[in-house]
């Protein structure tokens, strides 16, 4: 398809770079004023320019609160690239759009219906609205110690058991690449008169290449976010939030973002959301081609590694999931005998290369637009030799226990159990009684333990084998403790 010529625009970029090269005298936020109060060490890393750009809400470059200029302007560009009818500019990463898209459509006394492996963001979210999540349980692989996405017919068995929930939520792709069937299951939930929300934080590339997996906006949802800065060129914190449709009450959604965005806003990050549009938009094809095409080659080199096996688009579908994106390499090394915060480890400190996750049975790889082929062939080059002299086959029974036990709620909203008293007891004398945090291994951030859920000894068992493989459990005291309802 020809190329939209109004996406080469990079109206926010030109209008902060304008502003920048105007030299005016500045009595306003950043106190640095243009970097002549930075420490000298910080200038002399980055440079002089990039603190230029640094810039507070003024006339030339517009206010995220209220923009009615270049911001604007920039943000209907995404929308256009994106396919939205409106997109929004994140500074607080993809968790606030998380928090945002349910609060937008949920209040107090609501039922969302979610994946029970969701990011905490999500869980946040009702619990800053108050609604109650209802759980679609997705199926744990064992033959590939994977858990898959949910299925249509989970989200499909949970929509009819519940029938007055109007809000389906759905992480697709989730951290290992598996996408769940949108074009099946989003038209089912709008049959029913469901609003579908998709956190699809691992996807702003998705739009963009024929043969990536279905994007959330292309399949239907009425709201979606992306982590512009894990996948493509936006940098860190820097994400969108896209929304179509009639069933999302725009001026509720601006209310909302209002509320949970910062008024200090990142004008770089904000930059590199309109730089990494533009990209996407112009050259997005060719640039993925290029990183589908390393990591295809990757996958197929290191399943012909003894020991190894890299997660396949064929597995996934075979297993009734929507798709899986290719450009994350989800590599089980467990028939190493090795978990697989062991093999990140020995590729940190003895190869000089870090991955993105490690979990008991794999270390996650992705592969964007910025990797190059010799990075891809370092990678697998030092996955040989991790695995040279291991006997092929090891089972992984070894690490059984840490396979994800989910927790049966005990009747409190997220909410109820986030806000009543609480103490923080040994993880051994918290069995029975009901969890008063959000406990999750990091990454990727899924919650292990919701507040109100009861904790169980297989749930007790399985942090403290995580913990002793070399996994950051996160949402513990200080000292460990676990935080419980008095």
């Amino acid at each position: 398809m020809p190329i939209d010529e109004s996406q080469y625009k990079t109206p926010l970029f030109d209008a902060m770079v304008s502003l920048a090269e105007a030299k005016k005298v500045s009595f306003h936020t950043p106190g640095h004023k243009s970097g002549k109060g930075i420490a000298t060490r910080f200038v002399k890393y980055v440079g002089h320019k990039i603190f230029a750009i640094d810039l507070t809400t003024l006339d030339e470059v517009d206010s995220l609160q209220r923009p009615r200029g270049v911001i604007k302007e920039a943000q209907e560009l995404a929308a256009k690239a994106y396919g939205a009818d409106r997109s929004f500019f994140l500074l607080n990463g993809t968790s606030v759009g998380n928090h945002a898209m349910v609060m937008t459509v949920c209040g107090p006394g609501s039922g969302v219906l979610m994946a029970r492996n969701c990011h905490k963001s999500v869980l946040a979210g009702t619990i800053l609205s108050g609604a109650t999540p209802h759980y679609i349980y997705p199926e744990l692989d064992r033959s590939i110690m994977t858990t898959m996405n949910v299925s249509f017919d989970a989200v499909k068995a949970a929509v009819e058991a519940h029938p007055w929930i109007k809000t389906l939520l759905i992480t697709s792709p989730n951290y290992y690449g598996i996408c769940a069937d949108l074009e099946r299951i989003i038209p089912f939930a709008h049959e029913h008169s469901m609003t579908v929300l998709v956190d699809e934080a691992h996807g702003p590339h998705l739009g963009f290449h024929d043969e990536l997996p279905v994007s959330a906006l292309s399949a239907g949802a009425d709201m979606c976010v992306q982590s512009t800065h894990k996948i493509i060129g936006g940098m860190t914190q820097a994400s969108m939030l896209h929304a179509r449709g009639d069933r999302v009450d725009i001026d509720t959604l601006v209310g909302v973002l209002k509320f949970v965005q910062t008024t200090s806003p990142s004008y770089i990050l904000m930059a590199s959301l309109d730089l990494a549009r533009m990209q996407m938009a112009t050259e997005g094809e060719k640039l993925l081609t290029k990183a589908l095409r390393l990591s295809r080659w990757s996958r197929e080199t290191i399943n012909a590694v003894p020991g190894l096996h890299c997660l396949t688009k064929e597995e996934v579908l075979e297993r009734g999931m929507g798709d899986l994106d290719e450009t994350k390499l989800a590599i089980n090394v467990s028939g190493l005998g090795l978990s697989g915060y062991d093999v990140s480890q020995t590729l940190n400190l003895e190869h000089d290369i870090q991955v993105e996750m490690a979990d008991p049975f794999h270390v996650l790889v992705i592969v964007s637009i910025g990797d190059r082929r010799e990075d891809l062939e370092r990678l697998v080059e030092a996955l040989k030799k991790i695995a040279e002299g291991k006997e092929p086959g090891v089972s992984a029974k070894a690490w059984e226990s840490a396979l994800p036990k989910f927790i049966n709620a005990a009747g409190l909203t997220p909410r109820e159990a986030f806000f009543a008293e609480h103490v923080f007891v040994p993880m051994e004398e918290s069995v029975g009684r009901l969890s008063s945090e959000i406990v999750t291994v990091y990454p990727p951030g899924i919650p292990l333990l919701v507040p109100g859920e009861v904790i169980t000894d297989e749930g007790v068992s399985y942090l403290k084998n995580v913990s002793a493989l070399g996994g950051t459990v996160d949402g513990l005291s200080e000292e460990g403790l676990i935080g419980v309802l008095k």
